[in-house]
């Protein structure tokens, strides 16, 4: 077993792009998979993080993510009492080499040259020790100049997934890694038959698109290969600008940058490239048949999460997130209930999932960005009814939260408190709320709602009018106010 004392300190750098397109309904564009709580009480992300705990000494990890998820990031990791050393916004995509790049030279602001750990933070991981071991191998070969990335011992001919050929074993390594090895190549998803050839000959791995070098290593490594990236990407760190917990990349040097992943930019060409193989139960959960896979069953052979009544039901992921759901004589199924969306089809067509999606984004539906539950700054509202000229909403405030001062030209709204105290602006006028208390908003009249408390505020707010959309909102904010605080 390894010293885990002797291990070199690891900087996590977490990747949260990624919009989860196949597990809608539950996953959407503005709540991607990995900010859902899929296998147990934590959400992906913060599970991410906390199975690192116990192994390797790690340092405040760096998180990677877009303007939109840039709360639920930053709220996941109090959660969880985990302060990042920095959560870096990218205002564009630009796939993992950039992620990378502009992790590594963040991380040299810290440290003359830390090891980086780079972990997708969708995946699955049931055996946190072989995990640790694994990362204990790849830090000692770090700290060597290797390029590590790690692949997962294959136990089914998988079609979704890139394969690594593994090469030669390491000759040496610090660590006595004797299962390390070179890499042969890098292989694109195979058809069902290649795939049973590579799990047939033993010498392919899973690509599971974790990596750990050193921070200047990989900057060496993309600058040979992939100049235009460093360049782009110590542009966009260079004219960064804090903003609240936030580091804004700059837009402009960004968006120059060219899109490529660190497999294709660094790991198909670098000669300093190692695989550490890894069998630690992996999966990075990217289909219901998938969350089928990996879910407890019952007695039946059927995953279950909320309220469900099922009947002659046999190998059917079952979730219930909003009301009762009531199944009978399926096989074989996965059936999804959220507020707004239903999904129903067999476990081995669920990929087709993403035919749906892109239905509902050609059609510009809502169902395809959010849930009726959006979060903000602030906190969340939720859509509870909607009708001609009317819409309910449930909103809630967290301690010290406001929202911006504003007004609307065509919609009223009747604010009624459910819970908490509410200070209130309207006009010139400023009062509390109390519980069961209640105020109407004229059209055209300014107002502003803030929670001044230390618990949370809850109100049921009506509006009525048209149209009821944000097209009708004109937020009255003082020249040069952030936008995070609008």
């Amino acid at each position: 077993m390894t010293d885990l004392k002797s291990v070199p300190a690891i900087t996590p750098v977490i990747l949260c792009g990624g919009s989860g397109t196949r597990l809608w309904p539950l996953s959407r564009q503005r709540h991607p998979k990995q900010f859902l709580p899929l296998v147990d009480e934590n959400t992906l992300f913060q599970n991410t993080l906390q199975r690192l705990t116990g192994g390797a000494p790690t340092a405040a990890p760096v998180i990677l993510c877009n303007n939109a998820h840039r709360f639920m990031v930053a709220e996941q990791l109090q959660e969880i009492h985990c302060p990042p050393s920095g959560i870096l916004l990218e205002p564009v995509g630009r796939n993992t080499a950039p992620a990378v790049a502009v992790a590594a030279f963040h991380a040299l602001t810290l440290s003359d040259d830390p090891v980086l750990l780079i972990l997708p933070a969708d995946h699955h991981i049931k055996q946190t020790d072989d995990l640790h071991a694994a990362l204990a191998m790849g830090a000692h070969l770090a700290e060597e100049n290797f390029v590590i990335t790690f692949g997962i011992v294959p136990h089914a001919p998988e079609t979704g997934y890139g394969y690594i050929e593994k090469g030669e074993p390491l000759d040496r390594c610090a660590a006595g890694a004797t299962t390390a090895c070179h890499i042969s190549r890098f292989v694109e998803k195979p058809d069902r038959d290649t795939a049973q050839g590579y799990l047939d000959s033993g010498k392919y791995f899973w690509n599971s698109g974790m990596f750990m070098f050193k921070a200047r290593r990989v900057l060496a490594e993309m600058a040979a290969f992939a100049p235009e990236i460093v360049a782009a990407c110590r542009a966009a760190y260079e004219n960064s600008r804090q903003d609240l917990d936030f580091i804004r990349l700059d837009l402009e040097a960004f968006a120059a940058c060219p899109s490529d992943s660190i497999d294709y930019a660094v790991m198909e060409h670098t000669r300093r490239g190692v695989m550490v193989p890894l069998s630690a139960g992996w999966s990075d959960l990217g289909s219901w048949r998938s969350l089928w896979e990996e879910g407890a069953k019952d007695a039946h052979g059927n995953v279950v999460f909320g309220d469900v009544i099922a009947s002659n039901v046999r190998d059917t992921y079952l979730r219930a997130s909003h009301r009762l759901l009531a199944v009978v004589g399926l096989d074989g199924h996965v059936v999804v209930e959220t507020p707004d969306a239903v999904f129903v089809g067999p476990r081995d067509q669920v990929q087709d999932v993403k035919e749906i999606v892109g239905r509902l984004q050609t059609a510009d539906r809502r169902e395809a960005r959010v849930h009726r539950r959006v979060y903000r700054p602030w906190g969340w509202a939720e859509d509870i009814l909607e009708g001609d000229r009317f819409q309910v909403k449930h909103i809630t405030l967290k301690p010290g939260a406001a929202i911006t001062l504003q007004k609307h030209t065509h919609r009223a709204e009747h604010w009624v408190i459910v819970q908490g105290t509410a200070d209130v602006i309207k006009g010139d006028k400023r009062f509390v709320l109390n519980q069961n208390e209640s105020t109407y908003i004229p059209p055209g009249v300014s107002h502003r709602l803030k929670n001044p408390g230390e618990t949370f505020l809850s109100l049921i707010e009506i509006r009525t009018g048209q149209p009821l959309t944000e097209a009708d909102v004109k937020r009255i904010v003082p020249a040069g106010t952030p936008p995070d605080q609008r």
